[in-house]
């Protein structure tokens, strides 16, 4: 896939199957959040991957979470189920430096910078992957049983793997974004 594909037809692909990156795909994932725009080299980010057996303990989080989030008897039936729809999971959570010339907001940024580069880099590789976020990523408890402080981000929650069907190509936005300024005039 080359890079003009990847950027003009980018989707996500909500419906992956294993097997999960291997390896050498976590660490071009890796690397690839690594080269991300990211003022000082600060690095306010870190990536917790999960996969295999972890993933059930990850299911047994959401439960968890799902109900002390006081969500309904629906949302918490479907809740453990929600990180076995994925071979490996990497949750983006900031790691914010104390840095005056680096606001937190820019911070975050990187960070979703990074997620959405693992994201991309899935998709070279030939894998499928969707970014999540939602109660789970704003919960403390979620946070918290994460070893990630609640005075951070849970960015979101990466879910990659084996596309289980082509990827579904949204189709191109109609609008234009981009506001030209004249100071001619």
């Amino acid at each position: 896939m080359d890079a003009l594909d990847l950027l003009l037809t980018r989707s996500s692909m909500p419906r992956v199957v294993g097997p999960g990156p291997s390896a050498q795909q976590l660490a071009q994932l890796e690397a690839a959040a690594l080269r991300v725009p990211d003022h000082m080299n600060l690095t306010p980010y870190t990536c917790l991957i999960y996969q295999g057996s972890e993933l059930h303990n990850l299911s047994e989080l959401f439960a968890a979470t799902a109900k002390l989030e006081g969500l309904t008897e629906a949302e918490q039936a479907r809740a453990p189920q929600l990180p076995l729809r994925a071979p490996c999971i990497i949750i983006v959570a900031t790691e914010y430096k104390d840095e005056p010339k680096v606001p937190r907001h820019e911070q975050y940024a990187s960070a979703a910078c990074a997620t959405m580069a693992m994201q991309q880099m899935a998709f070279t590789q030939g894998l499928g992957a969707v970014w999540r976020t939602g109660i789970y990523a704003e919960s403390d408890h979620m946070k918290s049983a994460l070893g990630i402080s609640v005075s951070e981000d849970i960015v979101g929650f990466l879910y990659i793997g084996t596309p289980a069907v082509p990827t579904p190509i949204k189709p191109s936005k109609q609008k234009s974004v981009f506001k030209y300024v004249n100071s001619d005039s």
